[in-house]
């Protein structure tokens, strides 16, 4: 947990300052997947999900010193290898930079974006 925070709370602007406890309820209701190197965690994600129709991708990271050896994509294989995202609907994941990331696992831009609306509160932790 004690990783998990640090790097989210400060290296990710999704999560910028966010309380130890909103991580600790927010890992509570997920489904979790680690990627671990000789013993140590190097990557992380998070799945909200209803485990029958649909799931959200959320808080991927793998530490810097270890990306791009192969960390993401192995632990997106587990991710979707796991038995409660099988037969879902629709994953959907929002990111700024790691596209190429998530297209060989079948991620694609939004069909129809305009179906899609949002509630953003992009400070609610700095108010909180």
């Amino acid at each position: 947990m004690d990783l998990i925070h640090t790097f989210l709370s400060n290296e990710t602007p999704w999560a910028k300052d966010m309380p130890r406890d909103t991580l600790e309820r927010a890992i509570a209701g997920s489904l979790c997947f680690g990627g671990y190197v000789d013993g140590a965690q190097v990557a992380f994600a998070r799945v909200v999900t209803d485990h029958a129709t649909f799931a959200y991708l959320c808080d991927v990271f793998v530490l810097p010193e270890y990306r791009g050896k192969g960390y993401a994509h192995a632990l997106l294989t587990q991710l979707f290898a796991s038995e409660s995202l099988q037969g879902l609907r629709r994953i959907m994941l929002a990111t700024t930079d790691a596209h190429h990331v998530y297209r060989p696992h079948g991620f694609s831009a939004l069909s129809n974006p305009e179906l899609f609306m949002e509630v953003h509160n992009a400070d609610v932790y700095r108010s909180a």
